[in-house]
């Protein structure tokens, strides 16, 4: 039995004594049933300290276990939010990259273009005086036949 029980059993006994008159609340009851008792009592105690030694060990076992999973919980947390920071650094520094080169390449593409129009206007200057040359000769040529015609004719 558990000791609360037998602890109300003792009660039990003690509630149906019949009182002595004059005693001032003192009852008569039989020491053999109570000394049972009490020693039932005394039997059921170490089992149930036991039982509750192993509750509060298995308590204690059971937070040592949780904090031990936290603890991981919050140090797997920690390392995945280290690895998230270095991937956005790892991100920051690409786009820092990425705009460098794409401005490096529109630099280089201004440059390359100004040199274009320069070189195209060279050759559009020489391809002109060229033309402008060759048309001179040509109305030479022309003026040449036209007055060798008047001559002849």
């Amino acid at each position: 039995m558990k000791v609360e029980d037998l602890i109300l059993q003792l009660q039990d006994v003690i509630s149906a004594a019949k009182s002595m008159p004059f005693s001032g609340g003192k009852v008569m009851v039989s020491s053999d049933e109570i000394y049972d008792i009490l020693d039932q009592i005394q039997d059921a105690m170490p089992a149930e300290v036991r039982q509750a030694k192993n509750i509060v060990a298995d308590r204690k076992q059971i937070l040592a276990e949780a904090n031990r999973e936290s603890e991981n919980i919050i140090r797997s947390a920690e390392e995945r939010k280290k690895a998230m920071l270095n991937q956005n650094e790892l991100v920051r520094e690409a786009q820092a990259k990425a705009k460098e080169i794409v401005d490096d390449a529109k630099q280089k593409s201004a440059e390359i273009r100004k040199a274009a129009n320069v070189y195209v206007d060279s050759i559009m200057k020489r391809t002109e005086e060229g033309v402008a040359t060759q048309l001179e000769a040509l109305r030479k040529t022309h003026a040449n036949i036209v007055s060798s015609q008047k001559k002849q004719g």
